[in-house]
């Protein structure tokens, strides 16, 4: 009997319970727990979100931050690198200036083309004084009358002109055209006559102009530009010497080898026009029965 009854209250206790009281809800997910056990538990998983949440942020600043130094860095590397690209650029540019201005000095005032070299010495150069200077001169040319054939051919080996040597600082023989300095009064071509005699101690007519050249140089601390008008000479009268103090050498030199033979390229270019003007001006000398005295 005892175990009769206890298997009845058994079963009897889940009609009691839905008879006495309400049947429980389950609990929704996502709803608010009714207990306070509960509670604590999504505190606690609160906290460990927002701990999760505030270590990403820290952990995105901190990237954020390492990229914002790594970008500073490099913008620091490319100012460092143009500032010294700068001063590395000036610093060739004085030693290029310095170079220049020492070989312009040794050389005695080598020349340079005007059209190059007149704006880059400026700048190099602005508090220095400046001064203009014009020189004459040319070449003395002997020998056309008899250079002419039958044929009306000209032997440019048969035409001479005189040139003058210069001895440089390091003893090397320069050779040029005779010139100087026009004085007060003269003109270029009383000028020419004069210098081509004092160089060469040859005398010339001037009968054709030849070319100007201009240059720049240094002389004691001042900045010169020299014009130098170049002529073509008849051979008149005179014997070579060098009894000038500034001439090494003087040397009649074949019309076919002048162009080796001069030291300077404005002057070889000059040469080369007058190689192209030499032999209608010989035929005129030939026309005109003007003999080459010898």
């Amino acid at each position: 009997m005892t175990d009769n009854d206890t298997g009845d209250t058994s079963a009897q206790q889940p009609s009691q319970r839905a008879e006495g009281s309400r049947p429980r809800r389950r609990r929704r997910r996502g709803s608010r727990p009714a207990s306070g056990g509960s509670t604590q538990n999504a505190s606690t998983t609160g906290g460990s979100e927002k701990k999760q949440k505030s270590g990403e942020g820290s952990s995105g600043d901190n990237s954020q931050r390492r990229r914002r130094r790594r970008g500073g860095g490099n913008r620091g590397n490319k100012k460092s690198n143009q500032r010294s690209n700068q001063r590395s650029n000036q610093r060739s540019n004085q030693r290029s200036n310095q170079r220049s201005n020492q070989r312009s000095s040794k050389r005695g005032g080598q020349r340079t083309p005007a059209s190059t070299a007149k704006y880059s010495a400026a700048k190099a150069n602005s508090h220095m004084e400046t001064r203009d200077e014009t020189s004459a001169g040319g070449l003395v040319v002997s020998g056309m009358y008899e250079a002419v054939g039958a044929d009306g051919t000209v032997d440019l080996g048969q035409i001479y002109v005189a040139l003058i040597g210069r001895l440089d600082r390091r003893g090397r023989l320069l050779w040029s055209m005779p010139k100087g300095h026009v004085e007060p009064g003269e003109n270029q071509w009383d000028t020419a006559r004069r210098e081509v005699w004092e160089e060469t101690g040859i005398y010339g007519e001037p009968f054709a102009e030849l070319g100007v050249i201009d240059y720049w140089f240094v002389s004691d601390g001042i900045r010169i530009h020299k014009t130098v008008h170049h002529n073509l000479l008849r051979y008149v009268d005179g014997v070579l010497n060098d009894e000038d103090p500034e001439v090494t050498e003087v040397s009649w030199v074949p019309m076919n080898q002048l162009i080796e033979h001069l030291a300077y390229a404005d002057e070889r270019k000059l040469a080369r026009q007058a190689l192209d003007k030499i032999p209608d001006l010989a035929r005129a000398e030939r026309d005109a029965g003007r003999v080459t005295p010898r």
